[in-house]
């Protein structure tokens, strides 16, 4: 059983960057075909991909935060990583982690993150 846990801070300050952590388990984010995945939703809206990173390594951004996105890993831990820059408060959501193949088979639990000052 694949299991991913989200982690980080739940409050970030605008123009800050936010970094969380999901620590996959059951599961080596290495596979081959298997894509490792950050959205989010926003509180009253739905959710909005932001990002994956591949078994590969390879990185793809939502065009709309591209600028202000990276998604990195450490294979040796099994973790991967978001990080969004000069956060403001329209980045307030909750902030998920799941595996993706041919579809979302595994999702984190989800992270509220608050930006505010």
């Amino acid at each position: 059983q694949v299991q991913l846990q989200e982690s980080g801070p739940g409050l970030a300050k605008p123009s800050q960057t936010l970094s969380l952590t999901c620590t996959v388990s059951g599961g080596s984010i290495t596979t081959n075909s298997y894509y490792w995945s950050w959205i989010r939703q926003p509180p009253g809206k739905g959710l909005e991909w932001i990002g994956y990173i591949a078994y590969s390594g390879s990185t793809y951004y939502s065009p709309s935060l591209k600028s202000r996105t990276s998604i990195s890993r450490d294979t040796s831990n099994n973790q991967f990583s978001l990080q969004l820059r000069s956060v403001t408060p329209e980045d307030t959501a909750v902030y998920y982690c799941a595996r993706v193949r041919w579809g979302y088979d595994y999702w984190g639990q989800g992270t509220q993150v608050t930006v505010s000052s």
